[in-house]
């Protein structure tokens, strides 16, 4: 039997037994057996699916934590007139990291198309994606609505 992890530590800087590599893709769950770096296998059952980070650790059921690391993958490295590009990559609902000079997404060959004419310089690279978290809690946003009944009403006069 797999030993469960049904608690995540958000931030974790105590111990830890083991590491979990994941891609950003892998760090949306809710209950997935894992393979620690290590190659030891656990459960992790949260009580919902869950946007987890690099530096958050799960919790096995005996106290024991595995931290969270995030997997190198292929991004692109985004330079240019980064409001502008923002604007436009936010409006297509694409996960985007924020540096201070820089933007990064991840290698979509149609999103990379639109930047480049709209001047950005783009490079690519392998590396962690860490993309900006939503703006109504912590991870991920899984939508929006407009209003209590989720559209907006049109009046004539």
């Amino acid at each position: 039997m797999l030993l469960p992890a049904r608690t995540l530590l958000r931030g974790h800087k105590g111990q830890t037994i083991d590491s979990v590599t994941l891609s950003y893709d892998e760090r949306f769950l809710r209950r997935k057996r894992l393979t620690t770096d290590a190659g030891a296998s656990f459960m992790v059952d949260l009580a919902e699916t869950t946007s987890v980070n690099q530096g958050d650790a799960f919790q096995l059921d005996d106290g024991r934590a595995i931290a969270i690391l995030a997997a190198a993958e292929p991004v692109v490295r985004l330079t240019g007139n980064l409001a502008r590009l923002a604007w436009h990559i936010g409006n297509r609902h694409t996960p985007c990291q924020i540096g201070s000079d820089h933007l990064v997404i991840r290698r979509d060959p149609v999103i990379e198309a639109m930047l480049k004419g709209l001047g950005a310089s783009l490079t690519l690279q392998i590396a962690a994606f860490t993309p900006e978290g939503g703006a109504y809690g912590h991870g991920r946003t899984m939508g929006h609505d407009h209003g209590p009944a989720g559209h907006f009403a049109l009046t004539h006069g």
